[in-house]
This record gives C-alpha cells, structure tokens and sequence, in this order.
C-alpha cells in the first residue's frame, strides 16, 4: 500500500508540474518581462536581466532560506495562473464546440447563425461539386471512354473538409462531434447522451483507456488555446507577446481539429462496435445486425420507457 501511494503521488506531481507549474512559470516569465520592458524597450535583453539580477537574496545568513522562500511563492503563483488557464480552456471548448450556440446571447447568437448558415452554403456547393464528379463518371463509365476512371476523391475532401453532415455548429470541430449523434439517431434510432453513460460501464481497459488518451488530448489542446488568450493579453503591455499568442493559437486550434476527429471517430466506432453487448446486458434481443429497431429499444430503456416497447409489442403486426 505504500509503495502504491508513493507512486500515485508521483505520478500527481509530475501532472501537476507538467500541466499547471511549467506552463504557469513560462506565463509568470512573459509577464515579467512585459512589465520590465514594455513597448519602448522590448527587445532589451541586458535591461531584463539586471532586473531580473534585482530581485536575487543578498549574499549573507538566511540567503538560501529567501531563495527557497521566493521559489515556492513562484512556483504557487504558477499554478495558480495555471488554474485559470484550465478554467478558461473550458470555457474555451465550449464556445469552440458551440454545442448550445442557440441560448447565447443575442450578439453571440446572431454572429453563430451566420457562420451556420454560411457554412451550409460552403457545403451545399461542396456537394453540388461531388455530385456533378459523380455523373461525369457514370456518364464515361457508360460510354466506355478509355482512361475514363474519375478521381472522386477530391471532390469528396472538400466535402469533409467543410462539414462531414449538414452543418448545425459554428465550427467544424462542433459539426465533427455533432456528425456522431446524427449518423447514430439516423442509422441506428440511438440517443447517443442516453447512451454513452451505461455503454461506458461495460467498456473493457483498452478502448476505454484509448477514449480517455483522446479526451486528455482534447483538454490540452484547448487549454492551449486558453494560454494564447492569456498571451494575447500581454500584448497590450509588451508587444512580442502577440506574435507568441499567434503561434499558440494556431498550433491549439490544429491541436483541436486532430484530436476532435480521433475522439469522434473513437466514440461512434464504440457505440458501433459495444451497442449489442449493451442491449444483451440489458436483455433487448438482437438478431443479426444491430438495426433502428434495436437502438430505439435501447434508447427506451435507458430513458426509463419500457413501457413504450411493451405496447409497440402488443400491437397487431
């Protein structure tokens, strides 16, 4: 028992100066000089290292105490900043994945439903683009054109690339995770929030510990988004911190893109993969494919309504 709680602390402490302290340490640096320096005198190295040298303990009895002293409040003003950056980046993930863009406030509301509606344009034509490949391609296969073979897959990128369904969020990373509930409600009559929770319960180490890897994934990548924020903000007093939040921002939001396919694609190959384990644990026959039927009856039983599969039951066929 010991020697596992001295593992789990390390374990914690190292999660606690990866993600809050060295992060919140390079934060505390940045403001520093921000401070030091400002806009005349931004580039000014020799300036910020003889303030830097200021705040050193003078030589002399208890100069080591002060310096452990001025690490630790460092170190906790670190994590502190740390912090907001986690609160911020969640935040952050909801306004990125705009999952409840419809109760914004008005201003916000009215600048998501343009890019809603400007993204369905984007796709419309996307599609329309796809379909025309489509016919020529069926139009050279008949005639027997040599060469005539028609790459889709272009056309079928630009699809994706602006949405994988009809656009119902401001984002593409919205639409990536809302294409999961979609295509599970369309194919499968399956809720996928009622679901998910007791599906999670029968998950076996491996996939749920992928699904977990892809989630922390996730939370990094909009933390980081919070740290450009916060970046962003030093700029008002020190100009180079802009072309820094830039770079953060830009390397979150790819960060976010890449992981938002993995955990979408992890999800709904789960639901596809465990849905008949589910129904079985929850006594629903499944013959053959899991089909609409299957996933409605699951739905029901998990939104507590039995009831409603007994008489769809005792109906005349």
């Amino acid at each position: 028992m010991g020697g596992l709680l001295t593992e789990l602390g390390k374990r914690l402490a190292e999660r606690w100066m990866t993600l809050l302290v060295l992060p919140g340490a390079l934060f505390l640096a940045a403001a520093f000089a921000a401070r030091t320096l400002g806009h005349a005198h931004a580039l000014d190295v020799g300036l910020l290292v003889r303030e830097a040298q200021a705040w050193r303990p003078a030589p002399g009895a208890g100069a080591g105490t002060r310096l452990a002293v001025l690490l630790l409040v460092v170190a906790l003003l670190a994590a502190a900043v740390g912090l907001v950056a986690q609160m911020l980046g969640s935040l952050v993930e909801r306004l990125w994945y705009a999952a409840d863009w419809e109760s914004w406030p008005r201003p916000a509301r009215a600048l998501a439903r343009w890019r809603v509606a400007r993204r369905r344009r984007r796709r419309a034509g996307a599609v329309a683009a796809y379909e025309g490949a489509r016919r020529r391609a069926g139009e050279l296969l008949a005639a027997g054109t040599p060469g005539s073979r028609v790459d889709l897959r272009p056309a079928r990128l630009a699809v994706a690339r602006v949405s994988p369904e009809e656009p119902h969020r401001p984002t593409w990373s919205g639409d990536r995770m809302h294409a999961v509930a979609l295509r599970l409600d369309r194919d499968l009559d399956l809720h996928l929030a009622t679901v998910w929770p007791a599906l999670w319960q029968l998950l076996p180490d491996a996939p749920r510990q992928q699904l977990e890897t892809a989630r922390d994934a996730l939370d990094r990548a909009t933390t980081l988004a919070a740290w450009a924020v916060l970046y962003a903000a030093l700029a008002v007093w020190w100009w180079p911190a802009l072309p820094v939040a830039a770079a953060t921002y830009v390397t979150a939001g790819l960060r976010i893109r890449g992981g938002t396919e993995s955990y979408a694609a992890l999800v709904e190959a789960t639901v596809h993969v465990y849905a008949a384990e589910l129904a079985e644990r929850l006594h629903i026959p499944v013959t053959g494919l899991l089909g609409r039927r299957t996933g409605w009856e699951i739905t029901c039983v998990l939104q507590g309504n039995r009831h409603l599969i007994d008489l769809t039951a005792q109906q005349p066929q």
